[in-house]
């Protein structure tokens, strides 16, 4: 995990907040130990999401939403910018969306890159998004 050991511990040269493809073996339970080491929280998704309905729930739930979260992008938005802690999304299988619904996809990695990327106000918790898996190709770059 030494790329993004990195990204934890701040150290200087080291990726920021962002969104990565990550190929990383680890499984989910051992990433979410090493970046509960590091003071942060760890969000999983796993399973096979077909559509914008089952992405926004799925990730309200995997970030533990509040129970008035309303499942749409703009809720979704407002709900990204009050994460309590710093936060790891490992997303698993995000090609099985990006291949049936790309714009959608196009807009949910807009939104999650602009949360993670560009933080306001500047206090707010950094974010990073680890897409694991196979897809399509993305503009992203790779976290070792």
């Amino acid at each position: 995990m030494s790329g993004l050991a990195g990204l934890l511990a701040g150290h200087p040269g080291s990726p920021g907040p962002g969104v990565y493809r990550w190929h990383a073996a680890f499984d989910a339970d051992e990433l979410a130990r090493t970046v509960a080491v590091a003071g942060w929280s760890c969000a999983h998704l796993d399973g096979i999401i077909e559509t914008r309905e089952q992405a926004l729930t799925e990730l309200g739930t995997a970030l533990g939403f509040p129970a008035h979260y309303g499942a749409n992008l703009d809720a979704l938005w407002d709900c990204l910018r009050e994460l309590p802690a710093p936060t790891v999304l490992l997303w698993d299988h995000w090609g099985v969306l990006a291949y049936a619904d790309e714009a959608f996809f196009a807009k949910l990695l807009g939104l999650l890159r602009e949360r993670a990327e560009r933080p306001d106000p500047v206090d707010q918790p950094q974010l990073v998004v680890l897409l694991r898996g196979d897809g399509p190709e993305l503009d992203i770059r790779s976290l070792d």
